[in-house]
């Protein structure tokens, strides 16, 4: 019966669990619309092609920050380093609950006016060039239109892995 295919339901549950095998980094996506701004920690983020400069963001239906980039059709990522944890955590909605996530976080924009966080290893501007839902959550592929990366020292990428939130070490 090689010719024969089988198919096993999983459920979301055994996806996360396989997923926390995957080590990933940790950024902030953030969207606006109007005067209206929201962020969010992701790690549903990567790199899709560099010719144009494309990235693709995933985001749960019915956030803040998802109903902004699709109304705004624009996001900014700001990628964290270790130091940055609490920001991570507060924009994860894990601490400060009744504290506004941008509240005390210094902030620039570079082209479409989406927030990106100051103080982050790097940034990326985006235009949505293209979006889709897939269950609870939504796709954008995003043109990347301006970068930068923050020239301080010592940076050191935040890191997600197993449910913790970790850094790397040098072997």
């Amino acid at each position: 019966m090689k010719d024969e295919k089988i198919i096993q339901m999983i459920k979301p549950e055994d996806l996360k669990e396989a997923m926390r095998s995957w080590l990933t980094g940790v950024a902030i996506v953030t969207g606006r619309y109007g005067e209206a701004f929201h962020g969010m920690t992701a790690n549903s983020f990567n790199s899709l092609a560099l010719d144009p400069p494309t990235v693709l963001v995933a985001l749960r239906h019915h956030t803040r920050t998802q109903q902004l980039v699709h109304q705004g059709q624009n996001f900014g990522v700001s990628i964290l380093d270790i130091h940055q944890i609490g920001l991570a955590r507060r924009f994860a909605g894990q601490t400060e609950l009744g504290k506004p996530r941008f509240e005390g976080v210094e902030t620039f924009e570079m082209v479409t006016g989406a927030p990106l966080i100051s103080q982050a290893t790097a940034f990326l501007d985006c235009k949505v060039v293209k979006e889709f839902d897939i269950g609870e959550t939504t796709a954008f592929i995003g043109e990347v239109l301006a970068s930068q990366v923050n020239p301080g020292k010592g940076k050191e990428p935040l890191l997600y892995f197993n449910r913790q939130w970790r850094k790397l070490e040098k072997l």
